[in-house]
């Protein structure tokens, strides 16, 4: 244990060697990290400026209204781009699966196109649409459309690996072509598999969707850039702390539904 936790250590140390991460430097500069989040919770103007922001919510939350609005902008943005992209995992998910489907090339051709998807990050997909139709929700919404097919379709594909064969065995013996013996003998078994793992991807992608609107791809991330580009260190603590508030009310309720569909539970 002592042998290998040198050995994990010394790569370590190599490892920050090599990428030139220097630990005096993070030892300089770290008061400027705490610096900065003392300054985005000390009021700025206002009759208390100076003051801790929560003495103020009036103050501190001076643009709620319209950061409200933003804010469900980006919870729709990773909605609609959450429910295409599990459609398209949900298809190729099945298709991706090495004991339903019998055809390597058509595996490994989709295989390939899911890949491709989760790979390219999110933001570099939303770029290239912002690019192609310009700055609004759309581009966000296509982002995370397609990573969210490439990483749901693996999901998927796996959670069908490990099904009951007995079942399509039972369909294929009685004469069924591929599709019905896909929605009697396979979708039964996986469906709350799949829910959960696409719920879950919601609450991720609504993180993600606040982060694509830094580079105008719609939503509350947006007016967050801005805010940390102008220095306005007050709406920046504002807007962190709504989106952490509305991913914690996200990730709370689809956690209860995630668990109620792995359980069996009745709601």
């Amino acid at each position: 244990m002592l042998v290998t936790g040198l050995v994990v250590l010394g790569l370590l140390l190599l490892s920050g060697w090599v990428v030139d991460a220097d630990p005096l430097l993070l030892w300089e500069k770290g008061g400027n990290f705490l610096g900065y989040f003392d300054r985005l919770l000390t009021l700025e103007a206002g009759a208390l400026a100076g003051q801790r922001v929560w003495l103020d919510p009036a103050e501190w939350f001076w643009g709620l209204p319209d950061w409200l609005s933003k804010l469900g902008d980006t919870v729709l943005i990773a909605y609609v781009g959450t429910l295409l992209g599990a459609t398209g995992g949900f298809l190729f998910g099945l298709l991706s699966a090495d004991n339903i489907v019998r055809s390597r090339p058509l595996r490994w051709g989709v295989r390939r196109c899911l890949e491709f998807c989760r790979t390219v990050p999110e933001i570099v997909f939303a770029l290239i649409f912002v690019i192609a139709f310009g700055l609004g929700p759309l581009p966000g919404v296509l982002a995370l459309a397609i990573h969210t097919f490439g990483a749901l379709g693996k999901q998927f594909s796996e959670v069908v690996e490990n099904i009951d064969m007995k079942q399509v065995e039972g369909l294929e013996a009685a004469g069924a072509g591929w599709p019905q013996m896909a929605r009697f003998a396979v979708v039964p078994q996986v469906l709350p598999g799949f829910l959960s793992y696409a719920l879950l991807r919601f609450e991720i992608n609504v993180r993600g969707a606040a982060v694509l609107g830094f580079v105008g791809a719609g939503g509350i991330g947006q007016d967050l850039i801005e805010a940390i580009r102008k220095f306005y260190y007050n709406d920046v603590s504002a807007l962190l702390v709504l989106i952490i508030l509305t991913v914690v009310l996200i990730d709370t309720l689809t956690g209860e539904v995630r668990r109620r569909l792995i359980t069996g539970a009745t709601p």
